[in-house]
């Protein structure tokens, strides 16, 4: 009985042979391509995102880091100084690409005292931008 049902599997078995050689077929492939390149597309525009987020932060660094110099400078300056007069002033000299404008106001906000507010300008990647930072000097007797 053993072999007759041995013999009766095989014929059952023959028709369903399962082959697992066949591979990908080419709308699989292609599938994939796609959705690989939408991913690749993707982390490209986040690149070039990045890069420009980087440039303009390099360029506030930059900026505030002169701005906060020439501020020393004008602070260390007699208080008599020419540049520390009322009015505005600019810088004769700013590096490339920057412009450097102060303003000073006498006896403000207390007698005896200047505040000078200074202005770093630049313009790249669009429109023009600007860091601003304010200071007050007093009269040292």
């Amino acid at each position: 009985m053993i072999p007759k049902l041995m013999h009766i599997k095989d014929k059952l078995t023959k028709g369903l042979k399962i082959n697992n050689n066949q591979g990908f077929t080419l709308i699989e492939t292609a599938i994939a391509i796609c959705i690989l390149s939408v991913g690749l597309l993707a982390v490209a525009s986040m690149q070039v995102a990045c890069m420009n987020g980087n440039a303009f932060a390099g360029d506030v660094t930059e900026a505030t880091t002169l701005a906060a110099d020439h501020l020393e400078k004008l602070i260390a300056l007699p208080y008599t100084h020419s540049d520390l007069a009322a009015g505005n002033h600019t810088a004769p000299n700013p590096p490339a690409g920057f412009s450097i404008a102060w303003s000073v106001t006498d006896n403000s906000p207390l007698n005896d005292t200047k505040t000078i507010d200074l202005t770093i300008a630049w313009q790249a990647h669009g429109p023009q931008k600007n860091i601003s930072m304010r200071r007050i000097v007093p009269r040292i007797l």
